[in-house]
């Protein structure tokens, strides 16, 4: 199986999306955000993003970054060393935190 890259490409108009088809498979397209996600060879990432930038049609292309991202999260989320919000602020006898009165009302 070849190495698949995500590229996101922004357009002026949604009218060229199916000539994206001959750079890459076309993933997802949104309207309303003018872009498309598409998947292209991982070794030929760079040079298909070149060739898209030069496209009348695309505002901005741009290689996505998450194979650079660490995804391995166990341990790391629950830091026993953070501050709660309780441990701060610690409730009343009742499970309510005081309210302050303002006089005058």
């Amino acid at each position: 199986m070849k190495d698949r890259q995500g590229v996101a490409v922004w357009l002026y108009s949604m009218r060229q999306v199916r000539q994206l088809r001959r750079y890459g498979t076309v993933m997802y397209t949104t309207k309303k955000l003018k872009y498309a996600l598409l998947y292209v060879d991982g070794n030929e990432a760079e040079a298909t993003v070149d060739k898209l930038k030069h496209l009348r049609f695309v505002k901005d292309a741009e290689v996505s970054h998450r194979p650079e991202l660490d995804l391995t999260f166990s341990g790391e989320l629950g830091d026993p060393n953070a501050r709660r919000y309780e441990d701060e602020f610690p409730p009343n006898e009742h499970g309510y935190e005081e309210e302050t009165q303002h006089e005058g009302r």
